[in-house]
């Protein structure tokens, strides 16, 4: 059948095509390669930028030499090395404010300049959102809301040239990304329960998280995008009724 949209999450293990560099011959129906090349010939063109490209280039640099070897705090001191940044600037949780108070040291150990502004920074109640009393975590009490808009637009007035999120809440780290000028890269993500290890979740998911799963759960799981397993009963119908 002919697919509408790529879904390379279904991808056997056995094919994933485009790491041998023959996806047009090999990949499934479902291959972004198959579905939209206009799509990846335009984004391919886009790398003709050159600060695009040199992003690109020192991003497969930094993989090469510290593939397995450096850990991802050793990645972004050699990446903004290699990309000349001078400021870089922490976006962080309260939370982490100790951890961006280390961090700060490492990198300014490196000779970068770093600004850092916390999630809470300007103090403004949750009510300012329409947050209700009971919507709280604590009702009763002052909460200020969480404020990446904020954090982005001091970052962007006091000159980063690369951001560094730490632990901003799901949501508020994409209002984040939303205003940011510079390029930005995730240090931690933010997950109370596990640890700031989200992967865990999907990693036991059909056992100890087996509570992620919606009512539609199937049975066994799918082989194919959505549209393909809406297609094979419609085959088996047209199939049946000649």
């Amino acid at each position: 059948m002919d697919y509408a949209d790529p879904s390379c999450a279904y991808c056997p293990p056995g094919v994933r095509a485009c790491r041998q560099g023959d996806a047009e011959a090999h990949g499934p129906g479902f291959c972004p390669t198959k579905v939209d090349p206009a799509t990846q010939a335009a984004a391919l063109a886009l790398y003709d930028d050159p600060e695009t490209r040199r992003v690109a280039y020192e991003s497969a640099v930094v993989e090469g030499e510290g593939y397995c070897k450096w850990c991802r705090v050793e990645e972004l001191v050699q990446f903004a090395k290699r990309m000349g940044f001078r400021k870089i600037g922490i976006a962080s949780c309260i939370m982490f404010a100790d951890l961006a108070k280390t961090l700060s040291g490492i990198l300014e150990s490196h000779g970068f300049q770093v600004i850092s502004v916390a999630c809470k920074n300007g103090g403004v109640p949750k009510e300012a959102m329409g947050v209700a009393e009971r919507q709280k975590i604590r009702p009763g009490s002052f909460e200020p809301m969480c404020n990446p808009v904020s954090q982005a637009e001091l970052l962007n007035a006091h000159g980063s040239e690369f951001n560094v999120v730490m632990g901003l809440c799901l949501g508020h780290d994409s209002l984040f990304f939303k205003y940011a000028k510079a390029l930005t890269t995730v240090l931690v993500t933010k997950d109370r329960v596990l640890g700031h290890n989200p992967v865990a979740a999907l990693q036991l998911a059909d056992g100890y998280y087996s509570r992620l799963w919606g009512p539609e759960r199937p049975d066994q799981p799918p082989s194919l995008p959505a549209a393909g397993r809406r297609a094979k009963p419609a085959a088996k119908r047209k199939t049946a009724a000649s």
